[in-house]
């Protein structure tokens, strides 16, 4: 097996792993075993370890010597300080450019909240409701704090299933978009404080779904 084949096995165990946890295939506190993934995954330990390692970078999983991979928990905490940062990163990135945004990103905005408000299955409204908030910071034309943010929503993600897509109700509008119009319309009129005041809601929000009642702001 050549480096660039494993390297393809390595990222497949690594995006099939995480996908397991955001399905809830596997649960927080279970451990993953290096011969069971070498047996479904056809391969030898090398491109398995390279992936679990790489997790375990990411803070996904926690190695335990002779024993496996556990997967992470995330805490009450983890979530507030991921929101508080969240605020701190979108709110103070689009304060740099709210003058600058156009009509033309302006409808974008209200296409992606149309599409996050009509989607019957969890997993698309996790995604058109992360798309809404990385066309936000994108105004900014700053790729390092997108891609920032994108790392942060892909933790936050693993927080979803964790404590909330068990509960998802298709027939109950979710209440972590319902202050996306008014971000909407704050944006439109230039209005800084009321974008801020209105994001802090649409976070807190993603909070209290998350962890009943969030404490962050």
């Amino acid at each position: 097996m050549d480096t660039k084949e494993e390297l393809s096995i390595k990222e497949t165990i690594y995006s099939s792993v995480l996908e397991g946890i955001f399905s809830c295939e596997y649960k927080p506190g279970q451990v993953l075993n290096e011969k069971e993934l070498m047996v479904r995954y056809h391969c030898s330990k090398s491109p398995v370890r390279e992936a679990l390692v790489s997790l375990c970078n990411d803070n996904v999983l926690r190695n335990i010597p002779r024993y496996g991979y556990e997967i992470l928990r995330l805490t009450r905490e983890d979530v507030e300080d991921m929101i508080q940062f969240r605020y701190l990163l979108e709110g103070g990135m689009l304060k740099t450019c709210i003058r600058l945004i156009t009509p033309v990103q302006l409808e974008k905005l209200r296409r992606l909240n149309e599409e996050s408000m009509a989607a019957t299955d969890v997993w698309r409204h996790w995604e058109n409701n992360a798309n809404f908030h990385l066309q936000l910071i994108a105004f900014s034309r700053n790729e390092c704090a997108y891609h920032e943010l994108k790392r942060i929503l892909d933790r936050l993600k693993r927080a979803y299933a964790q404590f909330y897509w068990s509960k998802w109700d298709a027939s109950v509008t979710p209440l972590d978009t319902k202050n996306h119009a008014v971000i909407i319309e704050s944006l439109e009129a230039k209005d800084t404080g009321k974008f801020l005041d209105a994001l802090k809601n649409d976070l807190k929000d993603f909070g209290n779904i998350c962890c009943d009642i969030c404490e962050v702001f």
